[in-house]
């Protein structure tokens, strides 16, 4: 029996196929998106994986069966499926897991507009409904045999990107691309390639643009920085003047400059930010609270209103909602516009980076040196298994920095500020059992005297008394 609790998570659906997450879930979880949703149309996409067309079909014929009417987009990037969802004003269903490995897949849902559907806004009623299909037989109701409607989203997508960044006038750039054979293999060539609506003066150089869900060359995840050395060494290795890396759904865009050191998700949030302050003068900007500080402190030099939100799609997009932000950067390169019904799209912040980059003559390494201004140690993840040690171990580090503490909050987990100007973050992660840890220092000695001092503390055993025995660091 499957048991849907396992993999229903806190912004989406994801699961290992077929062990958790097989064509008959799938199929629940169609009919009880509509029910759910009170859908009349939905649209849906898959990306590279070879278990993406089943079990998209089988979710459309699940939807099918409770009276909506499925458009079938086939192989698309999870931007392209936002894109759908807003220009139509339809709900979509799109299948991906994102970067996890190849054995995986996944749903991300949303409402017409591209509004997210998480766990506190019907995704948990989805899953009861659907858990409950799937108990007693499945849902009641019959497909009018005609199967979806199948859509060409590519085109459109790739000219509507470009109406938001002009490249047509920058100067030459030679860009590698690591696609990680994932979607980004589609999307690139048609929005970047010069073959497309007019010429662009981009020399692309791709590396891994091979649609294959296996993942052959390796993981479609460049925050580990493993992910990233083939592209840091062609971009390198060519003279080129930037390299981008995508993850597999290609929502999400990382960059690398003309010496193959990565530029920091904060540096691109800020640098983006500041461009579209010169659009909108006078807006707010959100970011969440693992960026660097700059990032506030650049978008008020630049006449701009910060805001800062917790981690996560669905809170974001929320607030931007809320406040009429026109832009949203987060640590894990994921970029939000309001051009772009305040969805993520990894694509159109790269253009904004290469407009930037084409319109001055600088390298990249100083234009990003710009909006770098800070040390940070980079997202650290500690297994700590279960919730009461969580809450243990994040109350130890507030203890232990306690006589140079400022300043905590508890909007995302633990924040505390200390009296140097370096700060910490702890907060649990939604979906693993693990502590999640960010540091940010006004030198490398700040920054990596208070990781190390915290990491000591999160690593510690503690015993059932709650001593613990400090831990060297792995």
């Amino acid at each position: 029996m499957r048991n849907l609790h396992a993999v229903v998570k806190a912004y989406d659906i994801r699961g290992i196929v077929p062990d958790e997450f097989d064509d008959r879930v799938a199929y629940a979880l169609g009919a009880a998106t509509v029910d759910v949703l009170a859908l009349n149309q939905i649209v849906t996409a898959h990306d590279m994986r070879d278990s993406g067309p089943s079990l998209s079909s089988a979710f459309a014929t699940g939807a099918a069966s409770r009276g909506a009417d499925v458009l079938a987009a086939g192989l698309a990037s999870t931007d392209m499926l936002y894109f759908a969802s807003g220009q139509r004003d339809l709900a979509g269903a799109m299948f991906t897991a994102s970067h996890n490995p190849a054995r995986y897949n996944g749903i991300k849902v949303c409402l017409p507009g591209a509004v997210p559907v998480g766990l506190d806004s019907g995704l948990g009623e989805i899953r009861d409904r659907a858990q409950a299909y799937l108990d007693t037989g499945g849902p009641t109701g019959t497909c009018d045999g005609t199967g979806p409607q199948r859509v060409q989203l590519l085109a459109d997508y790739a000219r509507y990107l470009r109406s938001l960044v002009e490249l047509r006038a920058i100067r030459p750039l030679r860009v590698v691309v690591d696609a990680g054979n994932g979607m980004a293999g589609l999307t690139v060539p048609a929005v970047l390639g010069d073959a497309v609506l007019d010429e662009l003066p981009l020399s692309i150089e791709p590396l891994y643009f091979e649609l294959d869900g296996s993942f052959p060359n390796h993981e479609a995840n460049p925050l580990d920085p493993a992910n990233l050395r083939d592209l840091q060494a062609a971009v390198v290795g060519l003279g080129a003047d930037i390299g981008l890396a995508f993850d597999g759904d290609a929502d999400r865009c990382f960059v690398v400059d003309e010496g193959g050191a990565a530029v920091t998700p904060s540096a691109v949030t800020a640098l983006v930010a500041t461009r579209e302050l010169v659009k909108y003068p006078g807006a707010t900007i959100l970011y969440n609270l693992i960026s660097s500080r700059a990032v506030p402190e650049i978008i008020r030099e630049h006449g701009g209103v910060p805001k800062r939100t917790r981690v996560g799609h669905s809170y974001i997009k929320a607030e931007m909602a809320r406040t009429g932000a026109v832009f949203g950067g987060e640590h894990s390169a994921h970029y939000y516009f309001r051009d772009f019904w305040r969805a993520d799209t990894g694509m159109l912040a790269a253009m904004h980076v290469l407009a930037a980059l084409g319109e001055q003559a600088a390298p990249l390494s100083v234009l990003a040196a710009r909006y770098q201004r800070y040390v940070a140690s980079g997202e650290i993840n500690s297994t700590v298994a279960d919730a009461m040690a969580q809450a243990q171990r994040t109350e130890a580090v507030q203890s232990t920095f306690a006589e140079r503490t400022t300043r905590t909050d508890d909007l995302d987990g633990l924040t505390i500020e200390l009296s140097d100007g370096t700060w910490l973050n702890v907060r649990a992660s939604n979906t693993e059992p693990l502590l999640r840890l960010n540091v940010e220092g006004p030198n490398v000695e700040a920054m990596s005297g208070v990781r190390d001092e915290a990491l000591t503390v999160i690593r510690a055993t503690y015993s059932p008394t709650g001593v613990h025995d400090h831990a060297h660091r792995a």
